[in-house]
């Protein structure tokens, strides 16, 4: 049989004339292109002549002359000599004895057949939803039956939006229209469908959809394949929510954080509500007792909530409520001290668990009607639960659910044991370095100062930073700020050793260099006596400042610290150069003492390197920028304390890598009304001029009061200036609204040293006089001499004359 697609066959319609008895009279163009001949070849000759089998002309026009009106399938003769099968109808002319034989290539062999077979076979299944649509996407003819898929029969007439939810059935009917549109088709696009009645059940179908032609190639419809996948999209949905719990849950060690981490990643993905409950004493970072549930020794609390469908409803327990003390059930027992599953139930069999009805509307989401309870269980302690409901998702809890809620469970609860046992750590060093740094505000004489400080990490870390302001003799004062290496206990440890160690060297008046160049001894011993594994955290930088509000001269020396910065009091900043010397436990390098004038009224700042690194990693542009940010906020008159907390404040919300500290002081000084200066000559007989001039300016002052004791002091310090260094004597006094002051300058370096005299001693009496007249006493060392000192209190009775009285009969006998 000859191919037609070999013989270029149209695929057009053919047109044959035909008069009654069967000739030839009318030939059409397509119909010589089917056959292979010309209408001149054809035209005057009978039909059967063109026919492969002449008894088929019967077929064609009738015996008795009334012509076939039949359609059906006839072989021609080709031209070539083959057969064409080709199909015809015939139709008569009306008012006329003449046929229109209507020609058109036949289908292959069994094409209809076989096309009518599967049709038949897909309407027929019900593995298979099928939909053919017409292109205004009304169901022409489906195979849906009452009960496929659990949902209402999808009717021939109805659209998609009759049987699913609105949303669903848009964006279905978008992509079927984008079928009719384009003609492409849609393989295996998956499709979110949600039940439109009170059961709003939902599934997931794998939809495949084509365009529908008719013969020009024109639209006519879509045709539409569901393939229910709902089992593999749950168990996908699962494995997306496992991973997602393993990426965000355990990024922090904060208990309250990780509890939320577990909460959003359950909602929406697998609840509509989930809770978490902790025992109040993971929260305090305690370890919990074994087998013992909630109630009596320890209670539960709600730490975090997440929903899907609104805010969390005001008649259940908020974050931070309590939760009633569970029922005494075996199932809950077992689940709660051994780490199984504790519940998978439905709405009313929880109610029956609990029985109070304010129990259960404080507990039970208002629409809830499925809930697991999975426990927090690690390393054999029962640390929570985590609780989520189903409300608007119609199914209820399966299997996979439980287990898989429970996997996260599990694996969350050790990250919960893990934030417990740093809370733990982190709440000690806390307490130990609350214990360790001074107050924030500090108000002497000399200066008023205030703190900051803020550890790495938002709080998160505990470290080594710390500042210091000691109130030293002569109304003097010290300001300190370090940095100790590393992180944790250790270095805040390490910490408040330096610290004690400080005040005692500041104690014994070291200048600033001196003082440094024995912290670094100390800090070289502590290296030698700690674990190697802790070495790294054994070194320091520090800057000591010390303040004369007489003089109104700062001293500064540093250990690899960054340089202070003073503000004017017009608001202008700049930065002291201090040569920087090694970090303390380098060794082997002086530190070197920069001395300056510092302004009343001025602002000294003092920090460490995380407050500048928290504005910029290059070091100088963060200097720079924490100078103007200093300079802007003093020149609007602000508190030490409010600028201060300015400052700090602009980087609490993003956790800082390292520990800041930041000490700032308001110097002041001593008014020279306040001050009186004299100098003596190397001879006995000015020991009388140096008591007649103090007791002068003592009534200058109005502390006539102090003139008895404050005599008996000045003429022993200057009697022993004389008698044992030589040279002209320095004396000098001066006062606060607190304390009197006497200094007594000579250029001998001997120390003084105080001794009990026996009753036959002549002398040794007088710094004995001294101590027991004054509040404290003590010396100094300059470069040529010494200076030794002693304070009074201002504030002192004339009660106090008497005691004076008494010590000196003592001093005397």
């Amino acid at each position: 049989m000859a191919n037609l697609s070999e013989r270029g066959a149209a695929r057009e319609v053919a047109v044959i004339l035909l008069d009654r008895a069967g000739v030839v009279r009318r030939f059409s163009s397509t119909a010589a292109e089917l056959l292979g001949y010309t209408a001149a070849e054809v035209c005057g000759r009978p039909i059967a002549a063109l026919l492969e089998d002449p008894s088929e002309l019967s077929r064609v026009v009738a015996e008795n002359g009334r012509p076939f009106t039949g359609r059906g399938p006839i072989r021609f003769r080709h031209s070539s000599g083959g057969p064409v099968e080709l199909t015809v109808a015939a139709k008569p002319l009306d008012g006329s004895s003449e046929v229109v034989l209507v020609v058109t290539p036949a289908p292959e062999p069994g094409v209809w057949e076989q096309s009518a077979a599967f049709l038949h076979a897909l309407l027929a299944q019900e593995q298979m939803g099928i939909v053919l649509f017409d292109t205004g996407l009304k169901v022409v003819r489906t195979n849906g039956t009452p009960g496929m898929y659990g949902w209402p029969r999808l009717h021939v007439g109805d659209h998609l939006a009759d049987v699913i939810s609105a949303d669903d059935a848009n964006e279905a009917e978008a992509r079927l229209r984008q079928v009719l549109a384009t003609g492409v088709a849609q393989v295996a696009g998956e499709q979110r469908m949600r039940a439109r009645d009170a059961s709003k059940r939902e599934r997931s179908f794998s939809v495949s959809a084509f365009r529908l032609e008719d013969g020009r190639g024109r639209a006519t419809g879509v045709a539409a394949l569901f393939s229910d996948n709902t089992e593999q999209w749950r168990a996908r949905r699962r494995t997306e929510v496992s991973h997602e719990a393993s990426a965000r849950i355990g990024g922090s060690l904060d208990v309250t954080r990780t509890a939320q981490d577990i909460a959003s990643v359950l909602v929406p993905a697998l609840a509509d509500m989930a809770m978490v409950e902790i025992a109040d004493p993971v929260l305090e970072g305690d370890e919990m007792p074994k087998g013992v549930l909630p109630g009596g020794q320890w209670s539960l609390r709600r730490v975090a909530v997440a929903s899907a469908v609104g805010p969390w409803p005001a008649e259940l327990i908020p974050v931070g409520g309590v939760i009633p003390e569970l029922p005494d059930d075996p199932q809950v027992r077992q689940g709660a001290l051994h780490g199984d599953t504790v519940l998978n139930t439905t709405r009313r069999e929880m109610a029956d668990l609990f029985k109070d009805p304010e129990v259960i509307r404080s507990m039970m989401p208002a629409k809830g009607h499925s809930v697991i309870v999975a426990p927090l269980f690690a390393r054999d302690h029962l640390l929570g639960f985590v609780v989520v409901w189903r409300t608007e998702w119609p199914e209820p809890f399966e299997q996979e659910d439980e287990d898989l809620l429970f996997d996260i469970a599990a694996r969350a609860a050790l990250s919960l044991d893990n934030a417990r046992r740093y809370t733990r750590e982190h709440r000690a060093a806390v307490a130990l370095q609350q214990r360790l740094l001074p107050r924030a505000v500090t108000r002497t004489t000399a200066a008023e100062s205030a703190g900051c400080y803020i550890p790495a990490g938002g709080g998160a870390d505990i470290s080594g930073d710390w500042f210091d302001v000691i109130p030293l003799p002569s109304l003097r004062v010290a300001f300190v700020v370090g940095d100790v290496t590393g992180h944790g206990l250790h270095a805040a440890a390490t910490m408040g050793r330096l610290r004690t160690a400080i005040h005692t060297l500041a104690d014994l008046e070291f200048a600033p260099g001196e003082l440094l160049s024995h912290l670094d001894d100390l800090v070289q011993q502590l290296a030698d006596e700690t674990d190697p594994r802790l070495k790294d955290s054994i070194g320091a930088t520090c800057l000591y400042a010390l303040y004369d509000p007489v003089s109104g001269t700062c001293s500064l020396a540093a250990a690899g610290h960054p340089p202070p910065a003073v503000i004017s009091p017009d608001g202008t900043g700049h930065l002291i150069t201090v040569s920087p010397g090694p970090p303390l436990g380098v060794g082997g390098m002086p530190f070197e003492v920069t001395t300056v004038d510092l302004e009343p009224g001025s602002t000294l700042a003092l920090y460490t390197d995380g407050v500048v690194r928290a504005r910029s990693d290059d070091t100088d542009r963060g200097i720079r920028e924490l100078l103007n940010r200093l300079s802007s906020l003093c020149r609007h008159d602000e508190t030490l304390k409010d600028i201060g907390n300015a400052v700090m404040g602009e980087h609490t919300e993003t956790p800082s890598r390292d520990d800041m500290a930041l000490l700032l002081a308001r110097p002041q000084r001593v008014p020279a009304s306040d001050i009186a200066d004299w100098t003596f000559p190397d001879d006995p007989a000015a020991v009388a001029d140096a008591r007649r001039a103090v007791a002068r300016q003592l009534a200058a002052w109005e502390l006539d009061h102090m003139a008895f004791a404050t005599e008996l002091i000045v003429s022993e310090l200057v009697t022993n200036a004389i008698r044992y260094a030589g040279g002209t004597v320095g004396l000098r006094l001066f006062h606060d609204d607190a304390t009197l002051v006497c200094e007594v300058t000579d250029g001998s370096n001997t120390q003084p040293r105080l001794r009990r005299a026996r009753v036959g001693d002549e002398g040794g009496r007088g710094l004995f006089l001294v101590a027991q007249l004054s509040k404290r006493w003590g010396s100094r060392y300059h470069q040529t001499g010494k200076t030794i000192w002693a304070e009074e209190s201002t504030t002192a009775l004339a009660a106090q004359d008497t005691a004076y009285a008494a010590v000196w009969d003592s001093a005397t006998l």
